[in-house]
């Protein structure tokens, strides 16, 4: 921290309070991707206990026949 006159200039680590490491980004990386990794684990879970359509159905559309 420096003085002049009545102006205090203080270095950008003195002004957050601490050093802010590269670490971090490491961090933001890692837990973003723990983050999507999960969020795909529950959507697929959730497909897979889903009731399905009968498979003699084309698509999941059931057909429709004509009656005279």
């Amino acid at each position: 921290m420096e003085r002049h006159g009545d102006e205090i200039h203080v270095t950008s680590e003195e002004a957050r309070g601490g050093a802010t490491p590269f670490v971090m980004r490491y961090v933001l990386v890692l837990s973003t991707a723990l983050a999507a990794a999960l969020m795909t684990i529950v959507w697929v879970a959730g497909a897979w206990s889903t009731n399905r359509v009968a498979d003699d159905t084309p698509n999941g559309v059931p057909t429709v026949t004509a009656t005279k």
